[in-house]
């Protein structure tokens, strides 16, 4: 792919089932993150997360010694994903629920991804989105605030809870139109342990500055932050920004619709948390969205 995010006219055979791979292991995350939290502070949590991703690529990354990038360039906008996508992503999230704001309106806000990325994407990526892609953006966002709703209690208690929620939706929003105007080609393992050492950098002094930095070191956190650091952390985020290198963002991000109702149906099997009436519609409504979005052909 070439620097200014034109899509690659090759794609390696794996990347078509990279976007069920990633709905999965993403939408799994959430378990497995209201498991976690159970048993340490929020950021406290995602810079421990951090630290075990970074411990763990290290040890590869010094053995197959790949061949780093010589551009600045390339390492700043590898800093910036990471810096938009784990710190400001995740770290607004994690401080909106912490002020005060419930988990069904963080996830409302940050429905509308796919929405602000198809607003901006002709913009900033050169992307074209059309009428068919429009109403396939439509129905998925409309499906998954059925979804939310009818599982959701939905409160804000502060301002800054409501601003927090709005900073990690331009975050990852911004993190995907990043990767897709300015990725490059990079090994995997330099482009993950330069990211999330950058989140690690932010993180952790933010969880010492504002967090008692409790941690339970329970049979059920090593659980939760195993599956965070291998499921979400690296082969979840490698498959999403190759999908963003490889393909169109508007795309992409269209398989953040169908995360509530995976989530869902994956709480209803793990948790056994009931899936209500209303959020079954929703969920065809999601399924719907993403169809139009990713298969239909696009105007030309």
């Amino acid at each position: 792919m070439s620097a200014n995010g034109a899509v690659s006219s090759t794609q390696p055979p794996w990347l078509k089932i990279a976007p069920v791979m990633f709905l999965l292991l993403w939408a799994s995350g959430f378990v497995f993150l209201k498991l976690g939290l159970r048993y340490a502070d929020p950021l406290t949590f995602l810079a421990l997360r951090y630290l075990c991703v970074v411990g763990l690529l290290i040890v590869p990354w010094l053995w197959f010694r790949p061949t780093l990038p010589r551009s600045p360039s390339v390492w700043f906008h590898l800093a910036m994903v990471g810096l938009l996508l784990q710190s400001g992503y995740f770290s607004f999230t994690y401080l909106s629920l912490k002020t005060g704001m419930s988990p069904g309106v963080i996830a409302l806000i940050t429905s509308q991804q796919p929405i602000l990325v198809g607003l901006l994407a002709p913009v900033i990526a050169g992307e074209r989105v059309d009428a068919v892609r429009w109403a396939g953006l439509a129905l998925g966002v409309f499906g998954a605030i059925i979804v939310i709703l009818s599982q959701a209690t939905l409160h804000i208690e502060s301002p800054l809870a409501l601003l927090f929620g709005i900073l990690a939706l331009l975050s990852l929003t911004g993190g995907t139109l990043w990767e897709k105007r300015f990725g490059t080609a990079v090994h995997p393992l330099t482009a993950n342990l330069v990211q999330y050492a950058t989140g690690l950098v932010v993180t952790a002094p933010l969880a010492f500055a504002i967090e008692p930095m409790r941690i339970q070191w329970t049979p059920q956190l090593f659980g939760s932050l195993a599956y965070l650091v291998i499921g979400n952390s690296i082969i979840a985020i490698s498959l999403l920004l190759a999908m963003i290198r490889h393909g169109e963002a508007s795309r992409v991000s269209a398989l953040f619709f169908l995360v509530p109702p995976t989530t869902a149906l994956i709480a209803f099997v793990v948790l056994h948390e009931a899936i209500p009436l209303m959020a079954w519609p929703g969920m065809l409504l999601a399924a719907a969205g993403l169809y139009c979005v990713m298969h239909v052909r696009r105007i030309t």
